[in-house]
């Protein structure tokens, strides 16, 4: 009876939700990392150029990332810890939503995140275009890149996009003649 009970209460806490919560706390880290990204940013890419703006929100648990190149609509995408792993939902101007999950950080490269694709809601159809995967790398603390993977009918391309931090507007104080 104590062996059977014992056994109960084995695998009730192997199959709790704490049980699968543990992490490593890396994934922490590498959050707190995205965190350094707040603010605004300017870049390029192969359409020209683009702005950044990055901001918490959700008691500081979600970076959202505007982003908005010359001629076309705005795209977010949302950033988050989830146990070991940073999660992506990017919301395409297209219409559709990709949710990337980060790969191991690379040795010797802790500001550059992979992120593959795990699923992508709202395609009309298999051949529409979507993104399939993205590589952020911090280069240092005003510099950042971006290389997204895209795929459209079968075949997959490439789109770098590289950002400098916009210089914050330092408030000017006038003095008053008194």
């Amino acid at each position: 009876m104590t062996r059977t009970l014992g056994l109960v209460i084995m695998t009730l806490l192997a199959f709790s939700p704490a049980a699968h919560t543990k992490s490593s706390g890396s994934e922490a880290k590498a959050f707190d990392q995205l965190k350094t990204l707040v603010g605004e940013w300017e870049g390029i890419n192969s359409s020209g150029k683009v702005k950044a703006t990055y901001t918490l929100g959700s008691n500081g648990t979600v970076l959202m990332e505007r982003l908005q190149s010359v001629n076309e609509a705005e795209m977010i995408t949302m950033y988050s810890a989830d146990g070991d792993h940073i999660v992506v939902t990017h919301y395409c101007s297209e219409g559709n939503q990709p949710q990337m999950k980060s790969e191991v950080l690379m040795m010797g490269h802790p500001q550059k995140f992979l992120f593959s694709l795990v699923r992508v809601t709202g395609l009309k159809n298999a051949d529409d275009g979507h993104m399939v995967g993205l590589v952020l790398t911090i280069v240092d603390k005003d510099h950042l890149t971006h290389e997204w993977k895209y795929q459209q009918k079968g075949k997959t391309s490439a789109d770098l996009f590289q950002f400098t931090r916009k210089p914050e507007k330092v408030a000017t104080v006038v003095p008053t003649g008194n």
